[in-house]
């Protein structure tokens, strides 16, 4: 009976060990994040996704390289093999930012259908593991479109400018929401259109960028990630210079990145549209944390604080129009559905 008794006694002791393991724990969930060729310190979208995990992170205990990690990717080749060594190591979510990841993802996906993925930026995909944040891209480049065209016609300019990446599929919406935004207050102004061809070449962007400023447009409002970088280089310059032109950054608060001045106090940056990719990062943590993740397909729109402009915006003091009552006004509006921004520009149909 004491025999009994004794291994009774270890097992209650064993089992309430485990029980106390998992309770130290606090319930730590294990994230890995895989970026694309533009790195984890691209200034935008992989930073900004990332910027999402870390927040979580640091809210829940979460270590870097231990519970959360991220690997970057070198080339387009490497996403399926980076994607694969996160869910080899069983890490409960994965996270892949980019319409890049599409085929990588559903392969994943698919060869591990234990393991939670988010998907940034593409939609449409299969698989009860698979969730997809999508953003309503069009709506924020809608109200940076509103601030150029207000600043650029209180100025007496007659143009505006636009630098996208690569044409087709969701970059279509940033162009078609600009454009939108421009005409609802200055329907006369004429929006100049280039494509960089690039995501991380700011060489490409700086040259476009001039062409655009010589050819007389006072703002440009780039959708090119890290090719957008030399735009704004080139609007610091020319203010530096004492030119009074702007630029507009994307995906991030970019405000930081036009410092032109030791102090750096002045920057060549007007405004930002915010695509909070760190906020469907962070949400996805949470679902898996909470036990609430489901897949399909999330909207992340103005209505849920998806897309904007950064809260503060310190170049707005250089002009006399009301932004910020304006942009309110125009955010309530569409919120309500009383302006349906497009999607696709009629002019570029």
């Amino acid at each position: 009976m004491k025999k009994v008794f004794a291994l009774l006694l270890v097992l209650a002791l064993v089992l309430g060990a485990v029980g106390c393991k998992k309770e130290e724990a606090g319930g730590k969930i294990t994230i890995g994040f895989v970026t694309d060729v533009g790195g984890i310190n691209d200034k935008s979208f992989n930073q900004s996704s990332w910027e999402g995990i870390v927040k979580f992170g640091t809210e829940n205990g979460l270590a870097v390289d231990k519970e959360i990690k991220f690997i970057q990717s070198a080339t387009d080749a490497d996403l399926v093999p980076n994607l694969t060594i996160l869910a080899e190591e069983g890490f409960e979510l994965i996270i892949g930012a980019g319409y890049k990841f599409e085929g990588a993802v559903k392969e994943v996906s698919e060869k591990y259908p234990n393991q939670k993925m988010l998907i940034i930026d593409v939609g449409g995909l299969e698989g009860a593991n698979v969730q997809q944040a999508v953003f309503a891209e069009h709506e924020g480049s809608f109200l940076v479109g509103v601030v150029a065209g207000m600043a650029a016609k209180e100025k007496g300019h007659k143009k505006v400018g636009y630098i996208v990446g690569f044409e087709g599929g969701i970059m279509e919406k940033f162009f078609a929401g600009f454009e939108a935004g421009v005409k609802e207050v200055y329907p006369e102004c004429e929006i100049l259109y280039e494509v960089a061809y690039s995501f991380n070449d700011d060489s490409i962007g700086k040259t476009i960028a001039t062409k655009m400023y010589n050819s007389g447009a006072y703002i440009i409002y780039h959708a090119a990630g890290g090719t957008g970088f030399g735009v704004i280089t080139e609007a610091a310059e020319r203010r530096k210079n004492g030119q009074d032109v702007w630029a507009i950054g994307v995906d991030s608060d970019q405000y930081p990145y036009g410092f032109y001045d030791d102090a750096k106090t002045k920057s060549s940056v007007l405004t930002s549209m915010l695509k909070r990719v760190d906020v469907a990062a962070y949400n996805a943590c949470k679902e898996v944390k909470d036990g609430t993740f489901k897949g399909g397909t999330v909207v992340y729109n103005l209505a849920k604080n998806g897309v904007g402009i950064p809260t503060e915006n310190p170049n707005f003091k250089e002009f006399t129009s009301d932004f910020d009552t304006a942009l309110k006004t125009y955010t309530e509006k569409i919120i309500k559905g009383e302006i349906v921004v497009p999607e696709i520009s009629p002019s570029r149909k």
